[in-house]
């Protein structure tokens, strides 16, 4: 065992000499990390990016592509061999066809490699020619970012933290009532081990089906090959001190301790420990559709998510990101094309009020970020209708059903203050506003040639995150 750290440690060490030689002769590289919290729409956002960066009519706020620095993209074998391809032709398909259709969502890390060829800008660049910039994108579920957060807890903390939080929760009646009637102070059952695994399984999926954003750990929602397995096979319970060897408390502690060890911890250092730049989809609109609390939890998943990003406290984090830096973190409240552009800039407020409480109380430091509220596909058209003599700014779209609607969702607050005191509050519904969520389906497109899909600020997110590269 310790002969093969030993020898990991050095070829990674010899990796990284090697990484910091060649990287000035080498054509350079941007590794994108796209994750989401909840429906966020990460496919839809991958798909409309690569298919607007080859085609570059609709990204003005872009910088290269505006002044042409961008001369064409096209698309490559992707650098690992050993991960999926993101299937990129099969998500433009869907979205593009006479009848489209949303695609399917992330549920395992893929990879994609776009090629851009730019030519140098500025004093010199009469003088350079065209190169070739990478851009990586690496695509995995949001609940696995989550669960970095677990690397810093033990399984007491963490389960006095998920089962304050999920006392009076309804989604959490039938886990919380097979806890009270388990005994975790006896011997492992394996029977009733499964049996309250199971239940907690249960409560996130629906919680997160009902707009929380906490629902972790992530395997638990997307288990792949590790279904049924042990390392799954765990709950929160009640702090049991000096537990016997053996007992279901002992056991679920174990295997807690095994799931950070072989779950979460080779999911950061093969793939999260390398991105550069890292977006972060938050289905905003969805958690205050479903009320304060949904908005609270939202909060404190942003806050976990930032701290994610800040190695230090954790030895394992300090040695994973030793050497390199996630630079750029754009937090973006998707779905912006469910609201009329006169109530954008609340969204956006929202978006950056949540993320400014989230900078505080991780104490973040280093990276740039940023907040802004983006619809990868626009899927409404705008109008303004009379309802009982007053004038609504509405969107219009088409429904799963086939079916055109008129949606107004209600007045978002100018001041997000207003939405996250209630939410801080512990309040159960909103006060004096009822915010709704419409289900869109896609838009059949008509695209002239040169232009990609139709989106809302997908090229000012795009200049954001690689702009600086290009």
């Amino acid at each position: 065992m310790v002969f093969t750290e030993i020898a990991d440690g050095i070829a990674r060490s010899i990796e990284a000499v090697s990484d910091t030689v060649t990287a000035p002769f080498s054509e350079p590289v941007i590794r994108l990390g796209v994750t989401g919290l909840s429906r966020a729409g990460k496919t839809v956002f991958i798909t409309s990016l690569v298919a607007n960066l080859m085609d570059r009519g609709r990204m003005p706020q872009l910088i290269g592509a505006a002044n042409g620095a961008i001369r064409t993209a096209y698309l490559q074998p992707q650098p690992d061999d050993t991960l999926p391809r993101f299937t990129y032709e099969d998500h433009i398909s869907n979205l593009t066809q006479s009848q489209p259709q949303w695609p399917t969502g992330t549920k395992r890390v893929s990879e994609l490699r776009l090629s851009l060829r730019v030519q140098p800008t500025g004093l010199l660049s009469g003088l350079q020619g065209p190169r070739n910039v990478h851009l990586d994108i690496v695509d995995y579920p949001g609940e696995w970012l989550l669960d970095l957060g677990l690397l810093e807890k033990s399984y007491a903390q963490w389960s006095t933290e998920v089962l304050t939080r999920i006392a009076d929760r309804h989604e959490a009646e039938a886990f919380n009532a097979a806890l009270t009637q388990t005994d975790t102070a006896k011997k492992l059952d394996e029977p009733v081990a499964q049996h309250l695994a199971q239940q907690f399984t249960s409560y996130l999926n629906v919680a997160r089906n009902n707009g929380y954003s906490d629902c972790g750990p992530g395997r638990f929602l997307l288990p792949g090959d590790l279904a049924g397995s042990p390392v799954l096979t765990f709950a929160p319970l009640p702090e049991l001190p000096k537990a016997a060897r053996g007992t279901l408390y002992r056991e679920f502690e174990r295997r807690f301790e095994s799931y950070k060890r072989n779950v979460v911890k080779p999911f950061f250092r093969d793939h999260f420990s390398r991105i550069d730049r890292q977006i972060v989809l938050v289905d905003v609109l969805g958690a205050i559709h479903a009320g304060p609390r949904a908005v609270d939890d939202l909060r404190q998943a942003m806050a976990d998510i930032l701290a994610a990003f800040r190695p230090g406290r954790n030895a394992f984090l300090t040695r994973l990101f030793q050497g390199r830096r996630i630079d750029r973190i754009l937090f973006a409240a998707t779905k912006a094309d469910h609201l009329h552009h006169a109530q954008h800039p609340q969204l956006t407020a929202i978006t950056q009020a949540l993320l400014r409480e989230a900078k505080d109380r991780a104490d973040f430091a280093g990276a740039k970020t940023a907040a802004m509220s983006i619809a990868a596909l626009r899927t409404t058209t705008e109008d303004r209708i009379d309802h009982n003599g007053t004038l609504l700014n509405v969107v219009r779209g088409r429904l799963q059903n086939g079916k055109q609607a008129a949606f107004y969702p209600g007045a978002l607050p100018d001041d997000p203050g207003h939405l996250l005191a209630s939410a801080r509050s512990g309040a159960q519904k909103w006060l004096d506003a009822d915010y709704q969520i419409m289900n869109f389906a896609p838009a059949p497109l008509t695209l002239k040639p040169g232009d990609g899909p139709p989106h809302i600020r997908l090229d000012k997110a795009a200049q954001f995150l690689i702009g600086d590269k290009l």
